[in-house]
């Protein structure tokens, strides 16, 4: 009989950059078409003023909604609150939302998806209902940031039923629990890094962000204030 082990995966994140561009670009055209008038409105709306400083702290926060939209689906079925963390590492490209238990192919194809849909379809979809020009943005910039998941999805489904999916300690890397051999399956935009018998978890906080990333958070913020007391003529 087979013996279950861990199959290491690592983001390509240099790749991920490239085909976030690559799909920012296509949704923009999507956009574009969708409703031409509403969608140059829109972008001459976001990117003027005052306008842009506030669609930058919206831009945030929308990243740590994102996060935590993965957090409700992997709870929902059936995670541990208390193996769910968050946290922020820019220098690895990304804010990151990490299960650190084995979980179902079910959940973690849900947990996947559930940002994608929810604040970037489903809230895209809303924005030219309601004509709200922040929230299109804000969808376009979250589709283009889902490239990672939409990757692991994509290879995550063509992998047995039975298999488990967890997460350790490096927020760009994942393991797949299973009987058989799955390195000959596709992968794009992931690495094979090795396999491990275990998986090494190590007690984290619940939320961790990176000297890097409170560097650049803080910049953001400052750059945003900036630019609104700018404009409104304060400074």
């Amino acid at each position: 009989m087979k013996k279950s082990k861990y199959y290491l995966y690592e983001l390509d994140v240099k790749m991920l950059n490239i085909f976030s561009l690559v799909l920012m670009g296509i949704t923009l055209l999507i956009a574009y078409f969708i409703n031409k008038n509403f969608f140059i409105s829109s972008v001459n709306y976001i990117f003027s003023g005052y306008h842009f400083a506030i669609f930058l702290i919206l831009y945030l926060l929308y990243m740590v909604f994102h996060e935590i939209l993965h957090s409700i689906a992997y709870i929902a079925l059936g995670a541990s609150p208390k193996n769910v963390l968050f946290g922020a590492a820019v220098e690895k490209g990304v804010f990151y939302c990490l299960c650190k238990e084995n979980v179902t192919k079910k959940n973690i194809l849900t947990s996947l998806l559930t940002p994608f849909a929810l604040i970037g379809i489903l809230t895209l979809i809303i924005s030219y209902i309601f004509k709200l020009p922040y929230l299109l943005m804000l969808s376009i910039f979250n589709i283009s940031g889902c490239i990672g998941d939409l990757f692991m999805f994509s290879f995550i489904r063509k992998l047995d039923d039975d298999i488990e999916y967890s997460e350790y300690d490096d927020p760009v890397s994942f393991g797949i629990y299973s009987k058989e051999d799955i390195t000959k399956i596709k992968s794009f935009g992931l690495k094979y890094v090795g396999c491990a018998n275990v998986l090494k978890r190590e007690d984290m906080k619940k939320i961790t962000v990176s000297k890097p990333s409170i560097v650049f958070i803080v910049v953001i913020v400052i750059l945003a204030v900036l630019m609104f007391l700018l404009d409104k003529g304060i400074i």
